[in-house]
């Protein structure tokens, strides 16, 4: 890949495949004050970064990551609420994400049988369900069930939209990614809102969102070209039998496009998947095993990493970063949780979105810093050394930004550097560490959460205990 100009602002920062050539969308603009810095010229570059973009294509993936994690966020940020101030909000993260692991784990060797259609069925069914659950139990029990649906809803959707998109070219993923921040901030923003400002009941509010899945019909069967999804009862038919009023259909622009030439390879590499002998399927079975170890070091690890540290502030630490409410713009403790969700969540929404505009390619590195913050925000649930609640603001914010970072960054080195039906079997696999670096924040978080809190009240801090 060539070296970006000295003048660049966005650019690529380079890791290990930093020399393979670069396959999602990319921005350089000039430094601000430069003599060949215009406002035509930014523009012009925008537009550049964007030729071969199908707008349909770009909604349905920006809904997609939208309403698939809305929901999740939305049951974290009431786990406060759910659970009560006496029990770890850990227990709702666990409920809401060790189902996913478990339909990550399984479902990239068994999910192609299923066809992109009937799985959207399941998983807007399994979502609805479970929100209604969640709002209308008493028991919480039969909560907690609501909130196990809503997650293997969630995990499909994850898998099976990354699988989707090797199917619809390099603008795909980012679409993708950006619309998973804004699920974060729609999600914490909505709750907050509803429950803390309107003064919503929470039942009432759960029961309202509870039907935002019904958009991601929307966006599948009536957003997205249906063109590249040409499937049968046992699999998808190759792509290449098809005529070329489908391709354009999804291209929607000149052959000569990013978006185009993408698409194309994309479509070459795509076979019918049919059922095959017993053996057939363990030889297959072995090989994907095969291609998930060599994924786990450049990509599963980094994301693992950051995820276990973020979940075990967001569960763990943030519940206890409290002060008195004369040094918080609250009017109750119970406000700072989802409000520390909020923040958490805009961060995670700017980094998501930043792929057109900074790629960073080395993911170690702002995995480290993402653990450097649970150290230092643990030390200071423990001994107070952080005068302001507003510098606690900057740091949850900071989280979220390299925690988006990670995940998305990820996920778009993989399309960059995975060709064919290897890369949309790997965009799958790799959803897996999210789901494990969660899982294992929370049963981390079990234990710290009450032992921050009880480390508190022995040195008269008793605000976690006024929630």
């Amino acid at each position: 890949m060539e070296s970006p100009p000295a003048s660049s602002v966005a650019h690529s920062l380079s890791g290990p495949f930093s020399t393979r050539r670069a396959r999602s969308p990319a921005l350089s603009l000039p430094v601000p004050g430069a003599p060949s810095a215009s406002l035509a010229l930014y523009k012009a570059r925008v537009r550049a970064a964007f030729v071969g973009a199908n707008p349909r294509v770009c909604a349905a993936f920006f809904l997609f990551g939208l309403i698939n994690n809305v929901i999740y966020v939305i049951i974290l940020s009431a786990a406060l609420d759910l659970v009560g101030p006496t029990l770890p909000k850990a227990i709702v993260l666990l409920a809401d994400v060790v189902p996913s692991l478990f339909v990550k784990l399984i479902a990239p060797y068994l999910i192609h049988l299923l066809p992109y259609r009937i799985r959207v069925l399941i998983l807007v069914a399994l979502s609805f369900v479970g929100m209604q659950l969640v709002a209308w139990q008493e028991k919480l029990p039969a909560r907690l069930f609501g909130v196990v649906l809503a997650s293997m809803s969630s995990g499909l959707g994850e898998l099976s939209f990354l699988g989707m998109t090797h199917f619809y070219g390099q603008f795909a993923v980012p679409f993708w990614g950006s619309g998973t921040g804004a699920a974060g901030l729609l999600g914490a923003g909505l709750y907050v809102c509803a429950t803390s400002w309107i003064k919503m009941p929470v039942r009432a509010s759960i029961m309202t969102f509870g039907f935002l899945p019904v958009i991601m019909l929307v966006a599948f069967f009536g957003v997205l070209p249906q063109g590249p999804l040409i499937s049968t009862r046992k699999g998808y038919e190759p792509i290449a039998e098809r005529e070329g009023e489908d391709e354009e259909d999804v291209v929607g622009g000149e052959d000569g496009s990013l978006l185009a030439s993408s698409m194309h390879s994309a479509s070459s590499h795509t076979f019918a998947a049919r059922s095959s002998p017993k053996g057939d399927l363990l030889h297959n079975l072995a090989i994907k095993l095969k291609r998930t170890s060599k994924l786990f070091f450049p990509y599963m690890l980094p994301l693992l990493l950051v995820y276990i540290a973020e979940y075990t502030v967001n569960q763990g630490v943030a519940p206890t970063l409290l002060y008195p409410l004369s040094k918080m713009p609250f009017a109750h403790y119970r406000d700072a949780y989802p409000m520390y969700g909020t923040v958490y969540q805009i961060g995670v929404f700017i980094s998501r979105s930043s792929t057109p505009f900074i790629r960073v390619r080395a993911l170690y590195p702002p995995a480290f810093l993402q653990i450097i913050n649970l150290v230092v925000l643990t030390l200071h649930a423990m001994f107070d050394f952080i005068p302001s609640i507003w510098i606690i603001f900057a740091i949850i914010f900071w989280e979220g930004l390299l925690g988006g970072l990670v995940y998305v960054n990820t996920f778009a080195e993989i399309t960059d550097v995975m060709e064919g039906e290897e890369r949309e079997f790997s965009l799958g696999a790799t959803t897996v560490s999210d789901s494990t670096g969660i899982c294992i924040a929370g049963f981390i978080s079990m234990g710290l959460e009450p032992f921050l809190c009880g480390w508190q009240v022995e040195r008269g801090r008793k605000y976690c205990r006024m929630i």
